[in-house]
């Protein structure tokens, strides 16, 4: 069956910015405007299309990122045709920073982005992080400068922050006619004209001339345009300096250039509840990249370990990337994927590079927020669901089952706090197990594990918001009532030196013995980002290959449990290298033990240290309680990292480790009368002062104080 849309008419953007900057507000519209919904929902009345979840609409947030598709013909003010139809594939994801994983997996398998900020307060901490995340995986965006129509909101001063914090490279295609609740339209830089509207609901704008009172200052910006955007195209260059009058299908073009090289961003602004959405829609089109625009994505053949460059040809095998599973309560678990070439059918059969083994594909879907749109095939270029998959999970590589190929896997930080959880009743204990299960099957930030010596369960997540949905979302969707402990801070620990250890596991009974021998070697990761790594350099079969896996096996459930105080291990790059058998009593159970005592050795060898999460705080206060603020951070082990001014109010950005955070909120109303309010995410692991370690270590009350690394 022919595709419905070509991969040239085909955008898949995301909307990502800091909570409450309006970007479901903003997607909403966008829906309205292209006709996919009748009325614009109202995040406060909680009837939005795209929050759809009960949290979701009960706490005014988006929790999990949400997927739909609409159609869009630029209009001809931006020199579109109007029949030019464009399918724009849209994820709307979470601002908040504890579920951040969301924002981190959908840009790796989008083609480009909508940074939304608010206008009233500009650039917000997780503005930067969201920005920082589109540059890990070199997404184009543009920036929408949202609420410049309500009190306070300066598109102006946005711009201004956005060029201080974020990149001088971001400009301007539009200009913002009147101020605050005055503003009745734009001025499109490329073509130099007005577009005013009566209402912001109207469905269209009014053509006109550049305001008289705005000329000069729309020249001068669209000179700067211009002196911005040239560079990426020779011919246009060449008429630039020559002085030769530039076409606005050139400009144009120019804008697309320098946007798709990561060079350029543009930037609108207005109101996201209303018709300006429009600009935004023509902008995603003239400007984001197509499936074709982006650069060859990098594979490895599993078989011939040889480098693959793809790109996105239907004719081509297929190959995807599951970037999410979810739960759904009418077809159960989906995986959702992104197509980055060929094409996959239903009945067909793919293989998971993963695991090796292959899903049949029973159903597609495409999906609108918690709809579903059966199809009977996707294409490159596509995202869409597979519907019961049996062992999929987030990262992993999809692909024709005569062509092994993975993809590279997505990266997502470590959780920073951890709470205990028990079921009510007996009846609970069995289905809490699952629940926590199916939950962590979807979000790779959400870990349990067991506490052998308190026989408690422990959940880690990104933070007590995450942990607080992750519970109620047992307690609604698997029926399961639960005991929460108090939040507790997920120490991690790791080592700073080098250091060899022997794992010898020998037991003799009556009959069959046990026998498995390792030498291990351990040393820190020069790259935290690759985790914990084995290495396997055994060599002339001193070991058998079949024990190597059991030995990796014994290594990582040690890695779970430090030696300091029994929390996981880190960045520790682990090579084992030497080691003997016993043809008869060698067995995998013999090797996992000597791998998992060797490994607690060395690391008692090595230095371990341990470390706790340090979160980027941002605190607005008033100037008069300034003073109270400084003191308190500072008495928390903080560090103060810059002071600046937002209108009246005082920022102050530090650096505080979160043991010291909890019950923030109430301090931080207590010292300002209600006036100050804060916001922090994670920001990196670091080693914990040494008297400090050793009240951690009394309390988990594991070893000596004497065993922690000097």
């Amino acid at each position: 069956m022919p595709r419905e849309y070509s991969l040239e008419k085909t955008r898949n953007i995301g909307i990502i910015a800091h909570i409450d900057a309006g970007k479901t507000t903003t997607t909403e519209s966008i829906l309205f405007y292209t006709g996919k919904i009748h009325k614009i929902g109202e995040v406060h009345e909680g009837n939005t299309a795209m929050d759809w979840m009960e949290q979701e609409r009960e706490r005014g947030i988006t929790i999990t990122a949400a997927a739909t598709t609409a159609f869009w013909s630029p209009s001809l003010q931006s020199g579109g045709k109007a029949d030019d139809t464009n399918r724009v594939n849209i994820i709307d994801t979470p601002g908040h920073v504890d579920f951040t994983v969301e924002v981190e997996r959908s840009l790796r398998v989008l083609d480009g982005a909508v940074v939304v900020f608010d206008g009233k307060m500009g650039v917000e901490p997780q503005s930067e992080t969201v920005w920082r995340q589109a540059d890990k995986y070199s997404v184009p965006r543009m920036c929408f400068i949202n609420k410049i129509n309500q009190t306070g909101g300066d598109f102006y001063k946005s711009l201004d922050a956005i060029h201080k914090r974020l990149s001088p490279n971001a400009f301007p295609i539009q200009l913002p006619i009147g101020f605050e609740k005055d503003i009745n339209g734009v001025v499109d830089l490329v073509r130099m004209k007005s577009y005013t509207y009566k209402e912001h609901k109207d469905k269209g704008f009014t053509e006109g001339e550049v305001p008289t009172d705005m000329l000069e200052k729309c020249k001068e910006w669209r000179h700067k345009l211009i002196e911005k955007v040239v560079e990426s195209d020779d011919a246009i260059m060449e008429k630039y300096l020559a002085g030769t009058e530039i076409s606005n299908e050139e400009l144009i073009r120019a804008i697309r250039l320098s946007t798709l090289t990561g060079k350029f961003y543009p930037v609108l602004g207005g109101d996201g509840r209303g018709l300006i959405v429009a600009t935004i829609l023509d902008a995603v089109v003239n400007y984001l990249p197509s499936p074709l625009d982006k650069p060859s994505v990098k594979a490895t053949h599993l078989k011939t370990k040889e480098e693959l460059q793809l790109t996105p040809k239907d004719s081509d095998k297929f190959v995807a990337l599951a970037f999410k599973i979810a739960t759904d309560p009418f077809v159960g678990k989906l995986a959702f994927f992104r197509v980055y070439t060929g094409t996959l059918q239903t009945g067909s059969y793919i293989l998971n590079s993963r695991s090796g083994n292959k899903e049949r594909v029973g159903r597609l879907v495409r999906l609108h927020a918690d709809s579903r749109e059966e199809v009977k095939e996707v294409y490159s270029g596509d995202i869409a669901a597979l519907v019961g998959p049996k062992d999929t999970f987030t990262g992993d590589t999809l692909c024709d089952a005569d062509y092994p190929v993975m993809l590279e896997r997505i990266t997502f930080p470590e959780p920073v706090i951890s709470v205990a959880i028990e079921p009510k009743t007996k009846q609970d204990q069995e289905k809490m197990g699952l629940a926590l299960q199916k939950l962590a099957e979807e979000d790779p930030t959400f870990r349990i594990r067991s506490d052998e010596e308190t026989n408690q369960t422990l959940i880690s997540g990104m933070g007590e918001l995450h942990l607080e949905i992750l519970v109620d979302r047992m307690k609604r969707e698997f029926k399961v009532e639960a005991n929460v402990g108090r939040p507790q801070v997920a120490y991690k620990e790791t080592i700073k030196g080098k250091a060899e250890a022997e794992g010898k596991y020998i037991r003799q009974t009556g009959g069959r013995g046990q026998y498995g021998h390792v030498y291990i070697r351990i040393e820190p990761q020069d790259d935290p980002t690759k985790g914990n790594e084995f290495v396997n350099e055994i060599v002339g079969g001193t070991i058998p290959k079949e024990y190597i896996k059991p030995i990796e096996k014994g290594i990582a459930e040690a890695e779970d449990r430090g030696v300091i105080a029994g929390f996981p291990v880190l960045n520790v790059k682990t090579t084992v290298y030497d080691g003997s058998y016993h043809e008869v009593d060698s067995s995998e159970i013999a090797f996992k033990i000597a791998g998992s005592m060797a490994f607690q050795e060395a690391v008692r060898k090595a230095q371990p240290i341990l470390l706790e999460p340090i979160m980027k705080v941002e605190v607005l206060t008033p100037e008069s309680s300034l003073g109270d603020v400084i003191g308190d951070l500072n008495s928390k082990r903080g560090n103060i990292l810059e002071m600046t001014e937002r209108g009246n109010i005082k920022v102050v950005d530090a650096e505080v480790p979160l043991a010291e955070m909890f019950g923030y909120a109430t301090q931080i109303r207590s010292m300002s009368q209600g006036q100050a309010s804060y916001t922090m995410e994670f920001h990196r692991y670091q080693e914990v002062p040494r008297n400090v370690a050793e009240k951690i270590i009394g309390e988990a009350g594991k070893i000596r104080v004497g065993q922690v690394g000097k």
